[in-house]
């Protein structure tokens, strides 16, 4: 007995509206992948952007204050500015300022002044259960340094 090859009609037939089918599912299982990761690369450059520049402006802020208590209330003036402008989390910022060399105070003259911003950005649509909002989350990390005058005086 012979076999008999299936037309082409009938192999076109089989086939029929399938294409569109394919398309959305395959569509769903690569777009929405891809667009989570476009906006979390987004969220995470920001952060990374705004950690940086507080950091610059700080130490900026910083060597160019007429005093300690000028210096501190600089800082904190730039740094809730960026705090907004980039929408960090105040919590999750964290700020070191210090003097490299042989300066007692911070900041002294001709001391070069270190300042180092560090936050951690959440990923989106991690949900708060079992802890994995904090456990879903991308270290961003900045220095700058800025060299004081050596004629600058406290007060």
């Amino acid at each position: 007995m012979r076999r008999r090859r299936a037309s082409t009609e009938q192999l076109m037939d089989d086939e029929r509206g399938s294409a569109a089918l394919e398309f959305i599912v395959g569509g769903v299982v690569l777009l929405v992948p891809i667009v989570y990761l476009i906006v979390t690369l987004g969220i995470i450059q920001s952060h990374a952007l705004g950690v940086e520049s507080a950091s610059r402006h700080v130490a900026r802020a910083v060597a160019s204050a007429e005093s300690v208590e000028d210096a501190d209330a600089r800082a904190a003036t730039v740094l809730d500015s960026l705090v907004r402008e980039y929408d960090i989390d105040e919590e999750s910022l964290d700020v070191d300022v210090s003097c490299v060399g042989q300066a007692k105070a911070c900041p002294a003259a001709g001391a070069t002044v270190r300042v180092t911003v560090a936050s951690s950005v959440p990923l989106p649509l991690v949900p708060p259960v079992l802890g994995l909002d904090e456990a879903a989350r991308v270290g961003v990390e900045s220095s700058s340094v800025q060299k004081v005058s050596r004629y600058w005086r406290d007060g």
